[in-house]
């Protein structure tokens, strides 16, 4: 489900969309809710959480939210720099860095914001809770932890 959008050259993937029921007087209205994962594949990404009455304006909600909400991944040789443990409510997301030519070796919430950001070796476990919409906040999370040799030299102030 992935696709360039146009704009800026992102590429976003919906998650889930999920369908929810009110029951009014002539029978049941439905509203949709769209997770959607952007990124321009060189190392930035964000997501997005979109609600509306139709499918497709849900998904543009839950997109103009992901380009606010984007952050800088540090991406080194299609991988990450180390290991990082990213947690959010009950979920848990364990991201080793991989060889070249391992691939993205994780469930599809955690492959749809990994493939956004650009990388293409990590290998990735999740713990907790299984709900996509967890598990994309718990990648992020770990994500936002990354960071690279020069920087943790110039914040110890330490020369390596």
């Amino acid at each position: 489900m992935a696709k360039d959008s146009g704009k800026g050259g992102f590429v976003e993937k919906v998650v889930k969309i999920k369908r929810c029921a009110a029951v009014v007087k002539g029978g049941r209205r439905f509203s949709f809710a769209a997770m959607v994962v952007i990124g321009d594949g060189k190392g930035r990404v964000g997501w997005g959480y979109g609600k509306a009455n139709e499918v497709p304006p849900s998904v543009q909600k839950a997109v103009k939210q992901a380009e606010r909400k984007m952050i800088q991944v540090p991406v080194i040789e299609g991988s990450i720099p180390h290991q990082v443990i990213g947690r959010f409510g009950a979920g848990q997301v364990i991201m080793l860095p991989a060889h070249p030519g391992t691939g993205i070796i994780a469930g599809a919430s955690v492959r749809a914001v990994c493939e956004a950001a650009g990388l293409h070796d990590v290998l990735t476990k999740s713990f907790g809770s299984t709900n996509p919409v967890v598990l994309v906040k718990a990648t992020m999370n770990a994500l936002e932890q990354l960071r690279t040799k020069d920087e943790i030299q110039r914040l110890r102030g330490v020369a390596v």
